[in-house]
């Protein structure tokens, strides 16, 4: 087996426990930190598939996906802190 290969297993493995923490988190902050986490999981998982396969079009995806996530979660934490007044 190659160590790529469990690598990534061990991420998908952790991915879907993040998810776990999202659908059983007690309050949103668990959710967000949960929804987080499986999205750098999810990037990782991207970034392996691409080394791994020679895709370079996979890491500019990958990229956009990190910027789109991060803004996300910046405007949804801010949204929530101020009760939903923007």
């Amino acid at each position: 087996m190659n160590i790529l290969t469990i690598m990534t297993g061990l991420l998908f493995i952790l991915g879907l426990l993040s998810l776990l923490r999202v659908l059983i988190g007690k309050n949103i902050w668990d959710k967000i930190l949960g929804f987080n986490l499986f999205s750098s999981n999810f990037i990782l998982i991207i970034l392996i598939f691409a080394a791994t396969s020679e895709l370079n079009y996979l890491i500019d995806i990958a990229m956009v996906y990190a910027l789109l996530g991060f803004v996300s979660i910046v405007f949804i934490t801010r949204f929530i802190q101020r009760k939903g007044a923007i």
